[in-house]
């Protein structure tokens, strides 16, 4: 077999040509355009993936076929026809001028063979299996996974100390970003909400310094500038600090106070933003927010201030007059005020409403009922705090989803994979 010797391609500026314009000029293209390279791509037809690309101006779209010459002044070839004779000419040339040509047909007959390849920070994996494509993204795969959640003892050589606002997600571990579990394997301080995935908490290396900023309803501010000490003197000591929150940092949370105070005391900050729970939730629960012929819109609101304080901000009234979703957050204490202010402003008594509760985790529930009544069925089932209330007419489509299901399975026929995953 022939031995390939792998190396790192410099492309910045340089010219590269693909001949072909589908589906494997459609894979290559974007991390030859991340790479710097001025690409002259050669085909009478692309794909409109390729022609939204268009818009780079490092792409130049020759729309005809190859032609004798194409290749001059190139670096580097990728050819990528359905057409062997072509697929040839090119080949030959590029071997004539002495240029590394890949091809897409028969790759032995190339001069390079492209590695399945990923990145992480500034480390660039690249791998080849001997012509074995699906075992070689599976080595790579595993290599990033590792370097990812820490397995592989390997760190980032530029990895910068600083404070780093994360979003965890919803509930579920699996569901927090590549680049947050990445934080979290390389943090030497860790400061956790309530919300934020506990189990990930389990996977810290013993020697990180973590604190509980677990935060009852109505804590005390406090509270939140212990949070600001701890991040700006740990990130003042040179650390890597995670700030672990659940959801997003910035929605309902007080993750840009956090940032400000980092600002203030010159302390290097980065938001790491993650899944909120404002759309995530009902969507494992099969309530999408938005649905074609539905809604047009949705509003997401805070409701740990009840509608008649004087320090509420919410225009209670406007919200009751729109036809989309509404999906309230922390309102599980203030929801029977909220439901009858909606209803006084204009939203009708039965108007389809849900809460899930603990969502994304096992024991997520989920409960329904008209607008009038959700608060009586929350406290009937137990329903309490964290959950999600969803209000609107995107509930009734979950339901119609929901009877779908029950009788394809009564028919013996398998449901939509995924569909109303979550449901309790």
């Amino acid at each position: 077999m022939t031995q390939q010797y792998l190396s790192g391609l410099v492309l910045d500026g340089r010219r590269v040509v693909v001949v072909g314009g589908g589906g494997v000029a459609q894979r290559r293209l974007p991390r030859l355009l991340e790479s710097g390279a001025r690409i002259d791509l050669v085909s009478p037809s692309i794909t409109p993936t390729i022609e939204g690309l268009l818009g780079n101006p490092a792409l130049t779209w020759i729309e005809r076929g190859y032609q004798p010459g194409d290749l001059d002044g190139a670096w580097y070839v990728v050819v990528a026809t359905d057409d062997a004779a072509v697929n040839d000419e090119v080949s030959a040339e590029a071997e004539e001028r002495r240029i590394f040509c890949v091809r897409s047909d028969d790759r032995s007959r190339a001069t390079a063979w492209t590695p399945a390849s990923g990145q992480l920070g500034t480390v660039t994996i690249g791998v080849l299996g001997g012509g074995d494509h699906r075992r070689s993204a599976a080595v790579r795969d595993s290599i990033l996974e590792g370097l990812r959640t820490g397995e592989l003892a390997a760190r980032d050589a530029e990895r910068r100390p600083g404070v780093y606002l994360v979003g965890g997600g919803p509930g579920d571990p699996e569901l927090i970003t590549v680049r947050g579990r990445r934080l979290l394997a390389e943090a030497d301080v860790v400061v956790a909400d309530r919300l934020a995935p506990q189990q990930l908490l389990d996977e810290l290396h013993p020697d990180v310094e973590l604190f509980d900023a677990a935060k009852l309803p109505r804590g005390r501010a406090a509270q939140q500038e212990e949070i600001n000490r701890i991040l700006v003197d740990r990130g003042q000591q040179g650390k890597v600090v995670v700030r672990l929150k659940g959801g997003d940092p910035y929605v309902f949370g007080r993750g840009f106070e956090e940032a400000l105070a980092c600002a203030a005391a010159g302390v290097p900050w980065t938001v790491v933003p993650g899944i909120t729970s404002s759309i995530s939730v009902p969507a494992v629960s099969g309530i999408p927010v938005t649905h074609r012929g539905v809604t047009h819109e949705f509003t997401v609101v805070s409701g740990h201030i009840p509608p008649s304080h004087p320090d509420s901000l919410v225009n209670w009234d406007a919200l009751a007059q729109l036809r989309g979703t509404l999906v309230l957050l922390m309102a599980v204490e203030n929801l029977p005020a909220i439901t009858a202010r909606l209803i006084e402003g204009g939203r009708p008594a039965d108007t389809p409403a849900a809460a899930i509760a603990d969502g994304t985790l096992p024991g997520q529930q989920l409960v329904t009922s008209e607008l009038a009544g959700i608060a009586e069925v929350m406290k009937e089932h137990g329903v309490g705090a964290p959950a999600i209330v969803v209000i609107g007419n995107v509930v009734e489509v979950a339901a119609q989803l929901a009877a779908e299901q029950s009788r394809a399975a009564g028919q013996g026929r398998p449901a939509e994979p995924g569909a109303g995953a979550g449901q309790a």
